[in-house]
């Protein structure tokens, strides 16, 4: 059993490449400490530069403006650190904006324990079709205790429901009716049972009437921002039939804001609750249904050099640290690194 314990947001450091001296060694741990903590500590300038599509941020920072409890970072500064949000930064734009010259960096946020899904069998008769699933919520190989909530979306089909994970296993039944039009996407919320802003999401997409789901993110381009979700259909066939939005304790039907220029918008509800909300957007391509997803903020995010690059730097830092996003509480790691000495 793995006991997750939200402790003080202090950070740890690791050494990733050692062969430095130590004196420069913990000049450099210090510097780059404090270059990691201002990057989560400012909110940047403007200081709302996250939520303005347009806007490139003259100083870079991820903290929410106003923010009552430190390490708390802006859903829409998060989102916008990840590629496939249609306004995301540019490793050149946030380095230019760091106005730090010598250093390098990489920035990963994500759950702190991981959620897996696995359709083990397939139960059919007359008029509707039982899928059997295992679900397994895991941190460093070891199971993590957790409350799981389940959404089944399909074709004017949505159902949802709770169970527990009280070792972190657990196998469960979903049953769609063959009247309903397939593929299928399970969407699966979970939350740790010893603290519940500790949250993490897997999302499962599944053939039923032998409609094959498409492959993921092959149709749309979804990206979330300021409460808004932008839609790009990448052909004029496509046609929007379902917006939901679902979080551990709340859905919602999404309605239309506006469509132009090939852009399609729905607002996105601020729910009062400590979860990411899982976007899922269905719709026709020609004859063929389909679905797709997204999570706002738009996690996990993985920007800036590859750890294969990090091996030219030699003093090369990592430091993690707990954030909040959204009331919900995340891993985030914050590497950085110089040139050769």
């Amino acid at each position: 059993m793995v006991l997750l314990v939200l402790s003080a947001m202090a950070a740890t450091a690791g050494l990733i490449y050692p062969h430095i001296s130590s004196s420069f060694g913990t000049q450099a741990s210090k510097r780059f400490g404090e270059i990691a903590k201002h990057i989560l500590l400012s909110v940047g300038k403007p200081a709302d530069w996250g939520e303005n599509s347009q806007t490139v941020p003259e100083e870079f920072g991820l903290a929410e403006d106003k923010a009552a409890v430190p390490y708390t970072l802006d859903v829409d500064k998060v989102s916008r650190l990840n590629g496939e949000n249609l306004y995301a930064l540019t490793y050149a734009q946030i380095y230019t904006s760091l106005k730090i010259p010598d250093i390098s960096f990489r920035i990963e946020i994500k759950p702190i324990f991981e959620t897996s899904i696995n359709l083990v069998a397939t139960y059919e008769n007359e008029s509707e079709t039982t899928y059997e699933f295992e679900a397994a919520t895991l941190r460093s190989g070891a199971n993590v205790p957790a409350e799981l909530r389940l959404y089944v979306i399909a074709e004017n089909f949505l159902q949802n429901f709770g169970v527990h994970s009280s070792d972190g296993e657990i196998c469960f039944n979903v049953t769609i009716p063959k009247s309903v039009d397939g593929p299928a996407l399970l969407v699966v919320l979970a939350k740790s049972k010893f603290n519940e802003k500790i949250v993490s999401f897997a999302m499962y997409a599944f053939a039923h009437n032998l409609q094959d789901p498409a492959p993921k993110s092959g149709l749309l381009r979804l990206s979330p921002l300021n409460y808004t979700l932008t839609v790009v259909p990448n052909n004029p066939e496509i046609n929007l039939s379902k917006v939901y939005a679902l979080t551990f304790n709340y859905h919602q039907t999404l309605e239309q804001k506006a469509s132009q220029n090939g852009l399609v918008t729905f607002g996105i509800p601020k729910f009062l609750d400590a979860s990411p909300t899982v976007l899922v957007v269905a719709g026709w391509n020609s004859t063929q249904f389909f679905i797709e997803w997204t999570v706002y903020p738009q996690l996990p995010v993985e920007m800036g050099i590859s750890p294969t690059e990090s091996m030219n730097l030699s003093d090369f830092y990592a430091y993690t640290y707990l954030v909040t996003v959204n009331s919900a509480v995340y891993k985030c790691i914050i590497w950085l690194g110089g040139p050769k000495q």
